[in-house]
């Protein structure tokens, strides 16, 4: 049974004063959505830097714990359904790319979603508007929100709206694959070895960070891979050890 509503699970509403609706108004006008609760949708843009230092106050963990799944069951569905001759396995690397903390966290900066974030005060000094992992997160917690407070069919006709066009990127233009799981693949089947992945250095204050991975398959390795998170590093530096193999040993994918 789907919920709708204000459900007794979701604790922690602070209610939003005047100028704060009006924000959420504007929000709600670009995105195309309609909210009954502001409050819940207040929530879901409240990251958990306030609870530590209120601790009264909610914040939109749980919210991103259910929209999380949301996601994925919505991503998945619109696979299944609209690209039958791909495999499992094809459906699942796509998804992979698709839900990713870094196409997630650029979906929720062309909503604005940076701008309504509320954060704690050591939070905000260090960046964290501008952090990918939070916007990431602050995009489920809306789907979550979304979800309780007008049901599935809203949040299922949001998030389809949003990740579409990730999804014929993905397929259509090759754009961000996911080169790690490709590499991995490529070298159990050539070199019967997984890639070793390893940190080389860190640099810049942490809203700035940049990190170089390096990438270990068989005898070689390849890289240094940069950027803002190691997750980052890693897929470029997979992604360079993928064109090398590729021109130095004739392998193809």
């Amino acid at each position: 049974m789907f919920l709708v509503g204000k459900s007794p699970a979701v604790t922690g509403f602070s209610k939003p004063d005047p100028e704060r609706r009006k924000e959420l108004a504007v929000f709600l006008k670009a995105a195309g959505l309609k909210f009954k609760n502001p409050e819940l949708l207040d929530l879901s843009f409240t990251h958990r830097s306030v609870s530590n230092e209120s601790p009264r106050r909610g914040n939109n963990e749980r919210l991103e714990f259910l929209g999380d799944a949301i996601l994925g069951a919505v991503c998945a569905s619109v696979l299944y359904s609209g690209f039958g001759e791909k495999s499992e396995g094809e459906l699942a690397k796509i998804k992979s790319v698709v839900v990713s903390e870094d196409i997630l966290a650029s979906i929720a900066r062309e909503l604005q979603i940076d701008n309504l974030l509320i954060l704690g005060r050591g939070e905000e000094l260090s960046g964290g508007r501008k952090k990918n992992a939070i916007l990431a997160d602050a995009l489920e917690a809306l789907i979550g929100a979304l979800y309780l407070d007008s049901g599935f069919g809203a949040a299922f006709s949001f998030v389809q709206r949003c990740i579409r066009p990730e999804i014929d990127r993905v397929i259509g233009e090759n754009y961000h694959e996911d080169c790690k799981s490709l590499l991995q693949e490529l070298s159990q089947r050539y070199f019967k070895v997984y890639p070793q992945y390893r940190l080389i250095n860190r640099s810049g204050p942490e809203h700035e960070r940049l990190f170089r991975m390096e990438v270990q398959v068989g005898e070689g390795v390849f890289g240094p891979g940069i950027g803002r998170s190691k997750k980052a590093a890693e897929q470029e530096a997979a992604r360079m050890a993928l064109e090398r193999l590729k021109g130095e040993f004739g392998i193809s994918r």
